[in-house]
């Protein structure tokens, strides 16, 4: 197994394959760097050398008891890309790893980085306050962390169906999928699942935007239960100067799965670019 090992002596287990040009590709809050598989595997078929890796606390790295804020989880994009000599590289970041492109963009000044994608990404700012109306109530989050710490398989259970967009007539993704899903959130530990759904739900990235100084592509469904749209990507796409928003219509959270071959090809096209 591969591993990375960050200045705070975390090991974050990675996979790298393929050759040519560098994608790194950031997972989504609570899965792993598994979760982009379909689409790596694609994308290295395509002649790229694509590096994923497993945030500290989840999958296979290390469960450190702190460094769950944005600073730090930079910090360790920062030694995936020292580490595995990526240049030129493509920034992909879905969900919560929005938030680690973003603050990796202004933290280390976007160094090795010549474009940026976001996927179903928590920019600009989750959180609901006097001057982010359209956010998400901090209740909400409460009511999230509660039910984990009561019952997290019950609650992942739950969430998934609104991850993924399964409903009483919508099914986008099997129930073989959903069931995995709440397998490899289980894997993480419960203080970094808690740590970093306080991370992204709070962290005011609006700062951040102006530090995309790359083309970036943004990619959001319009039927997003756990990220809504409007407070996020077309936020984002407003605040982040070489930005292309592309919104599939009805689309749930979890794209990889639900929208994998349409995503597959976006993300292809805009790297060709």
């Amino acid at each position: 197994m591969n591993f990375i090992t960050t200045p705070d002596q975390t090991r974050l287990y990675f996979k790298d394959w393929g050759t040519g040009r560098p994608v790194i590709l950031l997972h989504g809050w609570p899965l792993s760097s598994d979760s982009w598989d379909d689409q790596a595997m694609a994308i290295a078929d395509a002649g790229y050398r694509v590096i994923s890796y497993d945030r500290r606390g989840f999958g296979r790295s290390s469960q450190p008891w702190t460094g769950y804020d944005y600073d730090t989880l930079a910090d360790d994009l920062a030694a995936v890309i020292e580490q595995t000599g990526a240049q030129d590289a493509v920034l992909v970041g879905f969900s919560m790893g929005g938030g680690e492109v973003a603050r990796y963009m202004s933290r280390h000044g976007g160094k090795s980085v010549s474009q940026a994608i976001l996927v179903s990404s928590v920019l600009p700012y989750m959180l609901k306050t006097a001057d982010n109306p359209d956010g998400t109530d901090q209740a909400v989050f409460d009511k999230m962390a509660q039910g984990m710490k009561e019952d997290r398989a019950k609650f992942f259970a739950a969430f998934y169906k609104d991850f993924f967009g399964v409903g009483m007539v919508s099914h986008p993704v099997s129930d073989e999928v959903l069931d995995w899903a709440c397998s490899v959130s289980m894997q993480a530990g419960l203080k970094a699942t808690l740590a970093c759904a306080d991370s992204f739900s709070s962290t005011d990235f609006r700062g951040d935007l102006p530090a995309f100084n790359v083309p970036t592509l943004i990619i959001h469904g319009t039927g997003d239960k756990i990220v809504p749209i409007d407070a996020s990507a077309r936020a984002a796409s407003r605040g982040i100067a070489q930005s292309t928003l592309i919104e599939y219509d009805g689309a749930p959270h979890g794209l990889q799965a639900s929208h994998k071959e349409q995503l597959t090809r976006d993300l292809l096209a805009f790297m060709r670019k």
